[in-house]
Order: structure tokens, then sequence, then C-alpha cells
């Protein structure tokens, strides 16, 4: 989750893995995978490195398959 603010200057936290797009369009327009658009009073580069922030907070958090022809469910980085 990460902490905006609204364009009337409401804090709103936002869920950062429903995220799909990121524009500035002169405000930024966060296009959410759910088809929902918000416009936040943050700039485009503050808005992404919060994103990064907090993506990389949950190091490990989401495993990745490695993949291969032995690969068995246990198999993710990070676990």
């Amino acid at each position: 989750m990460i902490n905006l603010t609204k364009l009337n200057g409401s804090p709103i936290v936002i869920n950062a893995d429903l995220v799909e797009f990121v524009e500035e369009t002169p405000d930024c327009l966060l296009t959410m995978t759910t088809g929902r658009k918000m416009m936040v009073r943050e700039k485009m580069d503050v808005v992404l490195d919060r994103l990064l922030e907090y993506r990389m907070s949950l190091r490990g958090a989401y495993p990745v398959p490695t993949g291969g022809e032995q690969f068995e469910p246990t198999d993710v980085k990070g676990a």
C-alpha cells in the first residue's frame, strides 16, 4: 500500500499491486487493473518511486517460479 493525495487534498492509500499504468496528463493519472482511474497530486516520478519502494520492501513475499523440466511448485526464488 502507498500513501498518495487526491486532487482535492484528501489523503488516500492505494493498493500498489493493482496499479497498471501511471500517466502524467499533466496531473498524475493512475489506472488500476480493475479499470478504475484516479488522479493524484503527486508527480509521476514520486508515484513511481513509492511503487518501487513498496515492491522492494516485499523482497521474497512474492516468490517467482524458476521453471524448467524438473519444476516443482516448491521450487521458487526467495522461498
